[in-house]
């Protein structure tokens, strides 16, 4: 069966594709460089699928959130895979072979987490709005504008196009407009957290402090599951060298967040200040093991060979 070939072509696990989480990628683009993140390889895929005559069915996972933090900006990060359906031929429809899942996270079992299947257009929808949070964080926003306005084209009710739009505008200076933008996210679903967040930000620029305390309610709930909270509370106390709260607060945000190498650069460090050589190594090495940046990696090495040699 075609659909078959297809999911041991792509199957990631076999070393065809690697999955990377740190640019969204064109098919095309994905295909040549042999990797991409869960988006840009279920793209990839897709395309495949298209040519040999095979449907697909997308589907977004409700994982917990993926918090990454790039050029000041928070960005939330979902988890989207797709099942590949067996053929039909003519009127027949072979039963003896199944959908197949094609997941490039398989860690994280997909049994725990439920699953619910969305368009084409949604889809689209998101990976022009990935590729321009990604020109967003680089300041080219006249590019994040194009490629928004492309998503919005799919799915006019696209909640994070929505928001990375009305953040758009108050980069630009645009506060009416960005307020218009989260009042409208809002109105489509009223415990959009994204959308809450954002909006606090322009009240307690504007001083609007009734307003803000109404938003900022529900929006604490939102802030204590965010797991730069604690890291950023944590890099304050170390650079005020009160290390014991250092320590207690990069163990928060690692509770909240295990996959993110600088938490445990953070905690290594620490150690290392408190004369703990033993666990700052490690960390270090837990560090060094969760980062694919060619930067990190030469810097968590050199600190770990820094540490040997003490």
């Amino acid at each position: 069966m075609t659909h078959q070939w297809l999911a041991n072509y792509i199957n990631a696990q076999e070393g065809g594709f690697r999955y990377a989480d740190n640019v969204t990628r064109s098919a095309s683009d994905t295909f040549g460089d042999r990797e991409g993140n869960c988006l840009s390889l279920v793209l990839l895929t897709a395309a495949i699928a298209q040519q040999l005559g095979v449907r697909v069915e997308y589907q977004e996972i409700d994982i917990p959130p993926v918090w990454d933090q790039q050029g000041g900006l928070y960005l939330v990060n979902g988890h989207i895979n797709l099942k590949l359906l067996p053929q039909e031929k003519g009127h027949i429809l072979n039963v003896s072979a199944g959908a197949i899942q094609i997941d490039f996270l398989p860690e994280r079992a997909m049994q725990g987490y439920d699953k619910h299947r969305v368009s084409r257009s949604m889809v689209t929808s998101m990976f022009y709005n990935n590729l321009a949070a990604e020109a967003l964080v680089k300041r080219e926003y006249d590019k994040a504008y194009g490629l928004l306005k492309l998503s919005l084209q799919q799915d006019n009710q696209f909640l994070p196009a929505i928001n990375t739009l009305a953040v758009l505008y108050r980069y630009k200076g645009l506060p009416d407009e960005a307020e218009a933008l989260y009042k409208l996210a809002l109105a489509i679903n009223p415990e959009d957290m994204n959308a809450l967040y954002n909006y606090a930000i322009i009240l307690g620029e504007q001083d609007r402090l009734d307003e803000w305390a109404g938003v900022h309610k529900v929006m604490e709930l939102a802030r204590i599951r965010n797991p730069y909270y604690y890291y950023g509370m944590a890099q304050q106390a170390y650079f005020d060298r009160e290390y014991q709260l250092a320590l207690r607060w990069y163990r928060r945000a690692i509770e909240k967040a295990d996959y993110r190498h600088e938490f445990y650069f953070g905690l290594s460090r620490t150690y290392w200040a408190t004369g703990d050589e033993r666990r700052a190594e490690v960390n270090m090495r837990k560090a060094l093991s969760l980062t694919n940046d060619s930067n990190s990696k030469r810097r968590y090495q050199s600190k770990l060979h820094a540490m040997k040699s003490h």
